[in-house]
């Protein structure tokens, strides 16, 4: 099954990026599954590499990286990039900039859409 979750939230202040990973995460250790992220809007700040945040906190950058390294993809839309100042150089390895053709391309790949 080839699942993707559109991400759109912050990565801090609320709960849904954190559990749209958490679902990415638990979906790519999926030996049937290919799941794909792409984030929108404030989401991007999720694949953000080396995040400082309070003990006890998660980090959503090594969610990401999770993702990443069990065989999913994390896509970023550029636009939203852009608008926040961040370039490509400042993702987690294996995170890419990303497109609406990227993403309108992963929805008609995908079997299921899941939106956070």
């Amino acid at each position: 099954m080839k699942i993707l979750i559109l991400l759109n939230d912050p990565p801090y202040g609320s709960e849904r990026t954190w559990n749209g990973l958490r679902l990415a995460g638990s979906l790519a250790h999926r030996d049937d599954v290919e799941v794909r992220v792409f984030l929108f809007g404030d989401s991007v700040g999720a694949a953000v590499a080396g995040q400082k945040v309070p003990d006890g906190y998660y980090h959503l950058d090594r969610m990401t990286s999770g993702v990443l390294r069990h065989g999913g993809q994390i896509g970023c839309c550029g636009t939203c990039l852009d608008a926040r100042g961040l370039t490509d150089v400042s993702l987690v390895d294996g995170a890419e900039r990303g497109t609406l053709d990227l993403c309108t391309d992963w929805t008609l790949w995908a079997d299921k859409v899941i939106s956070f």
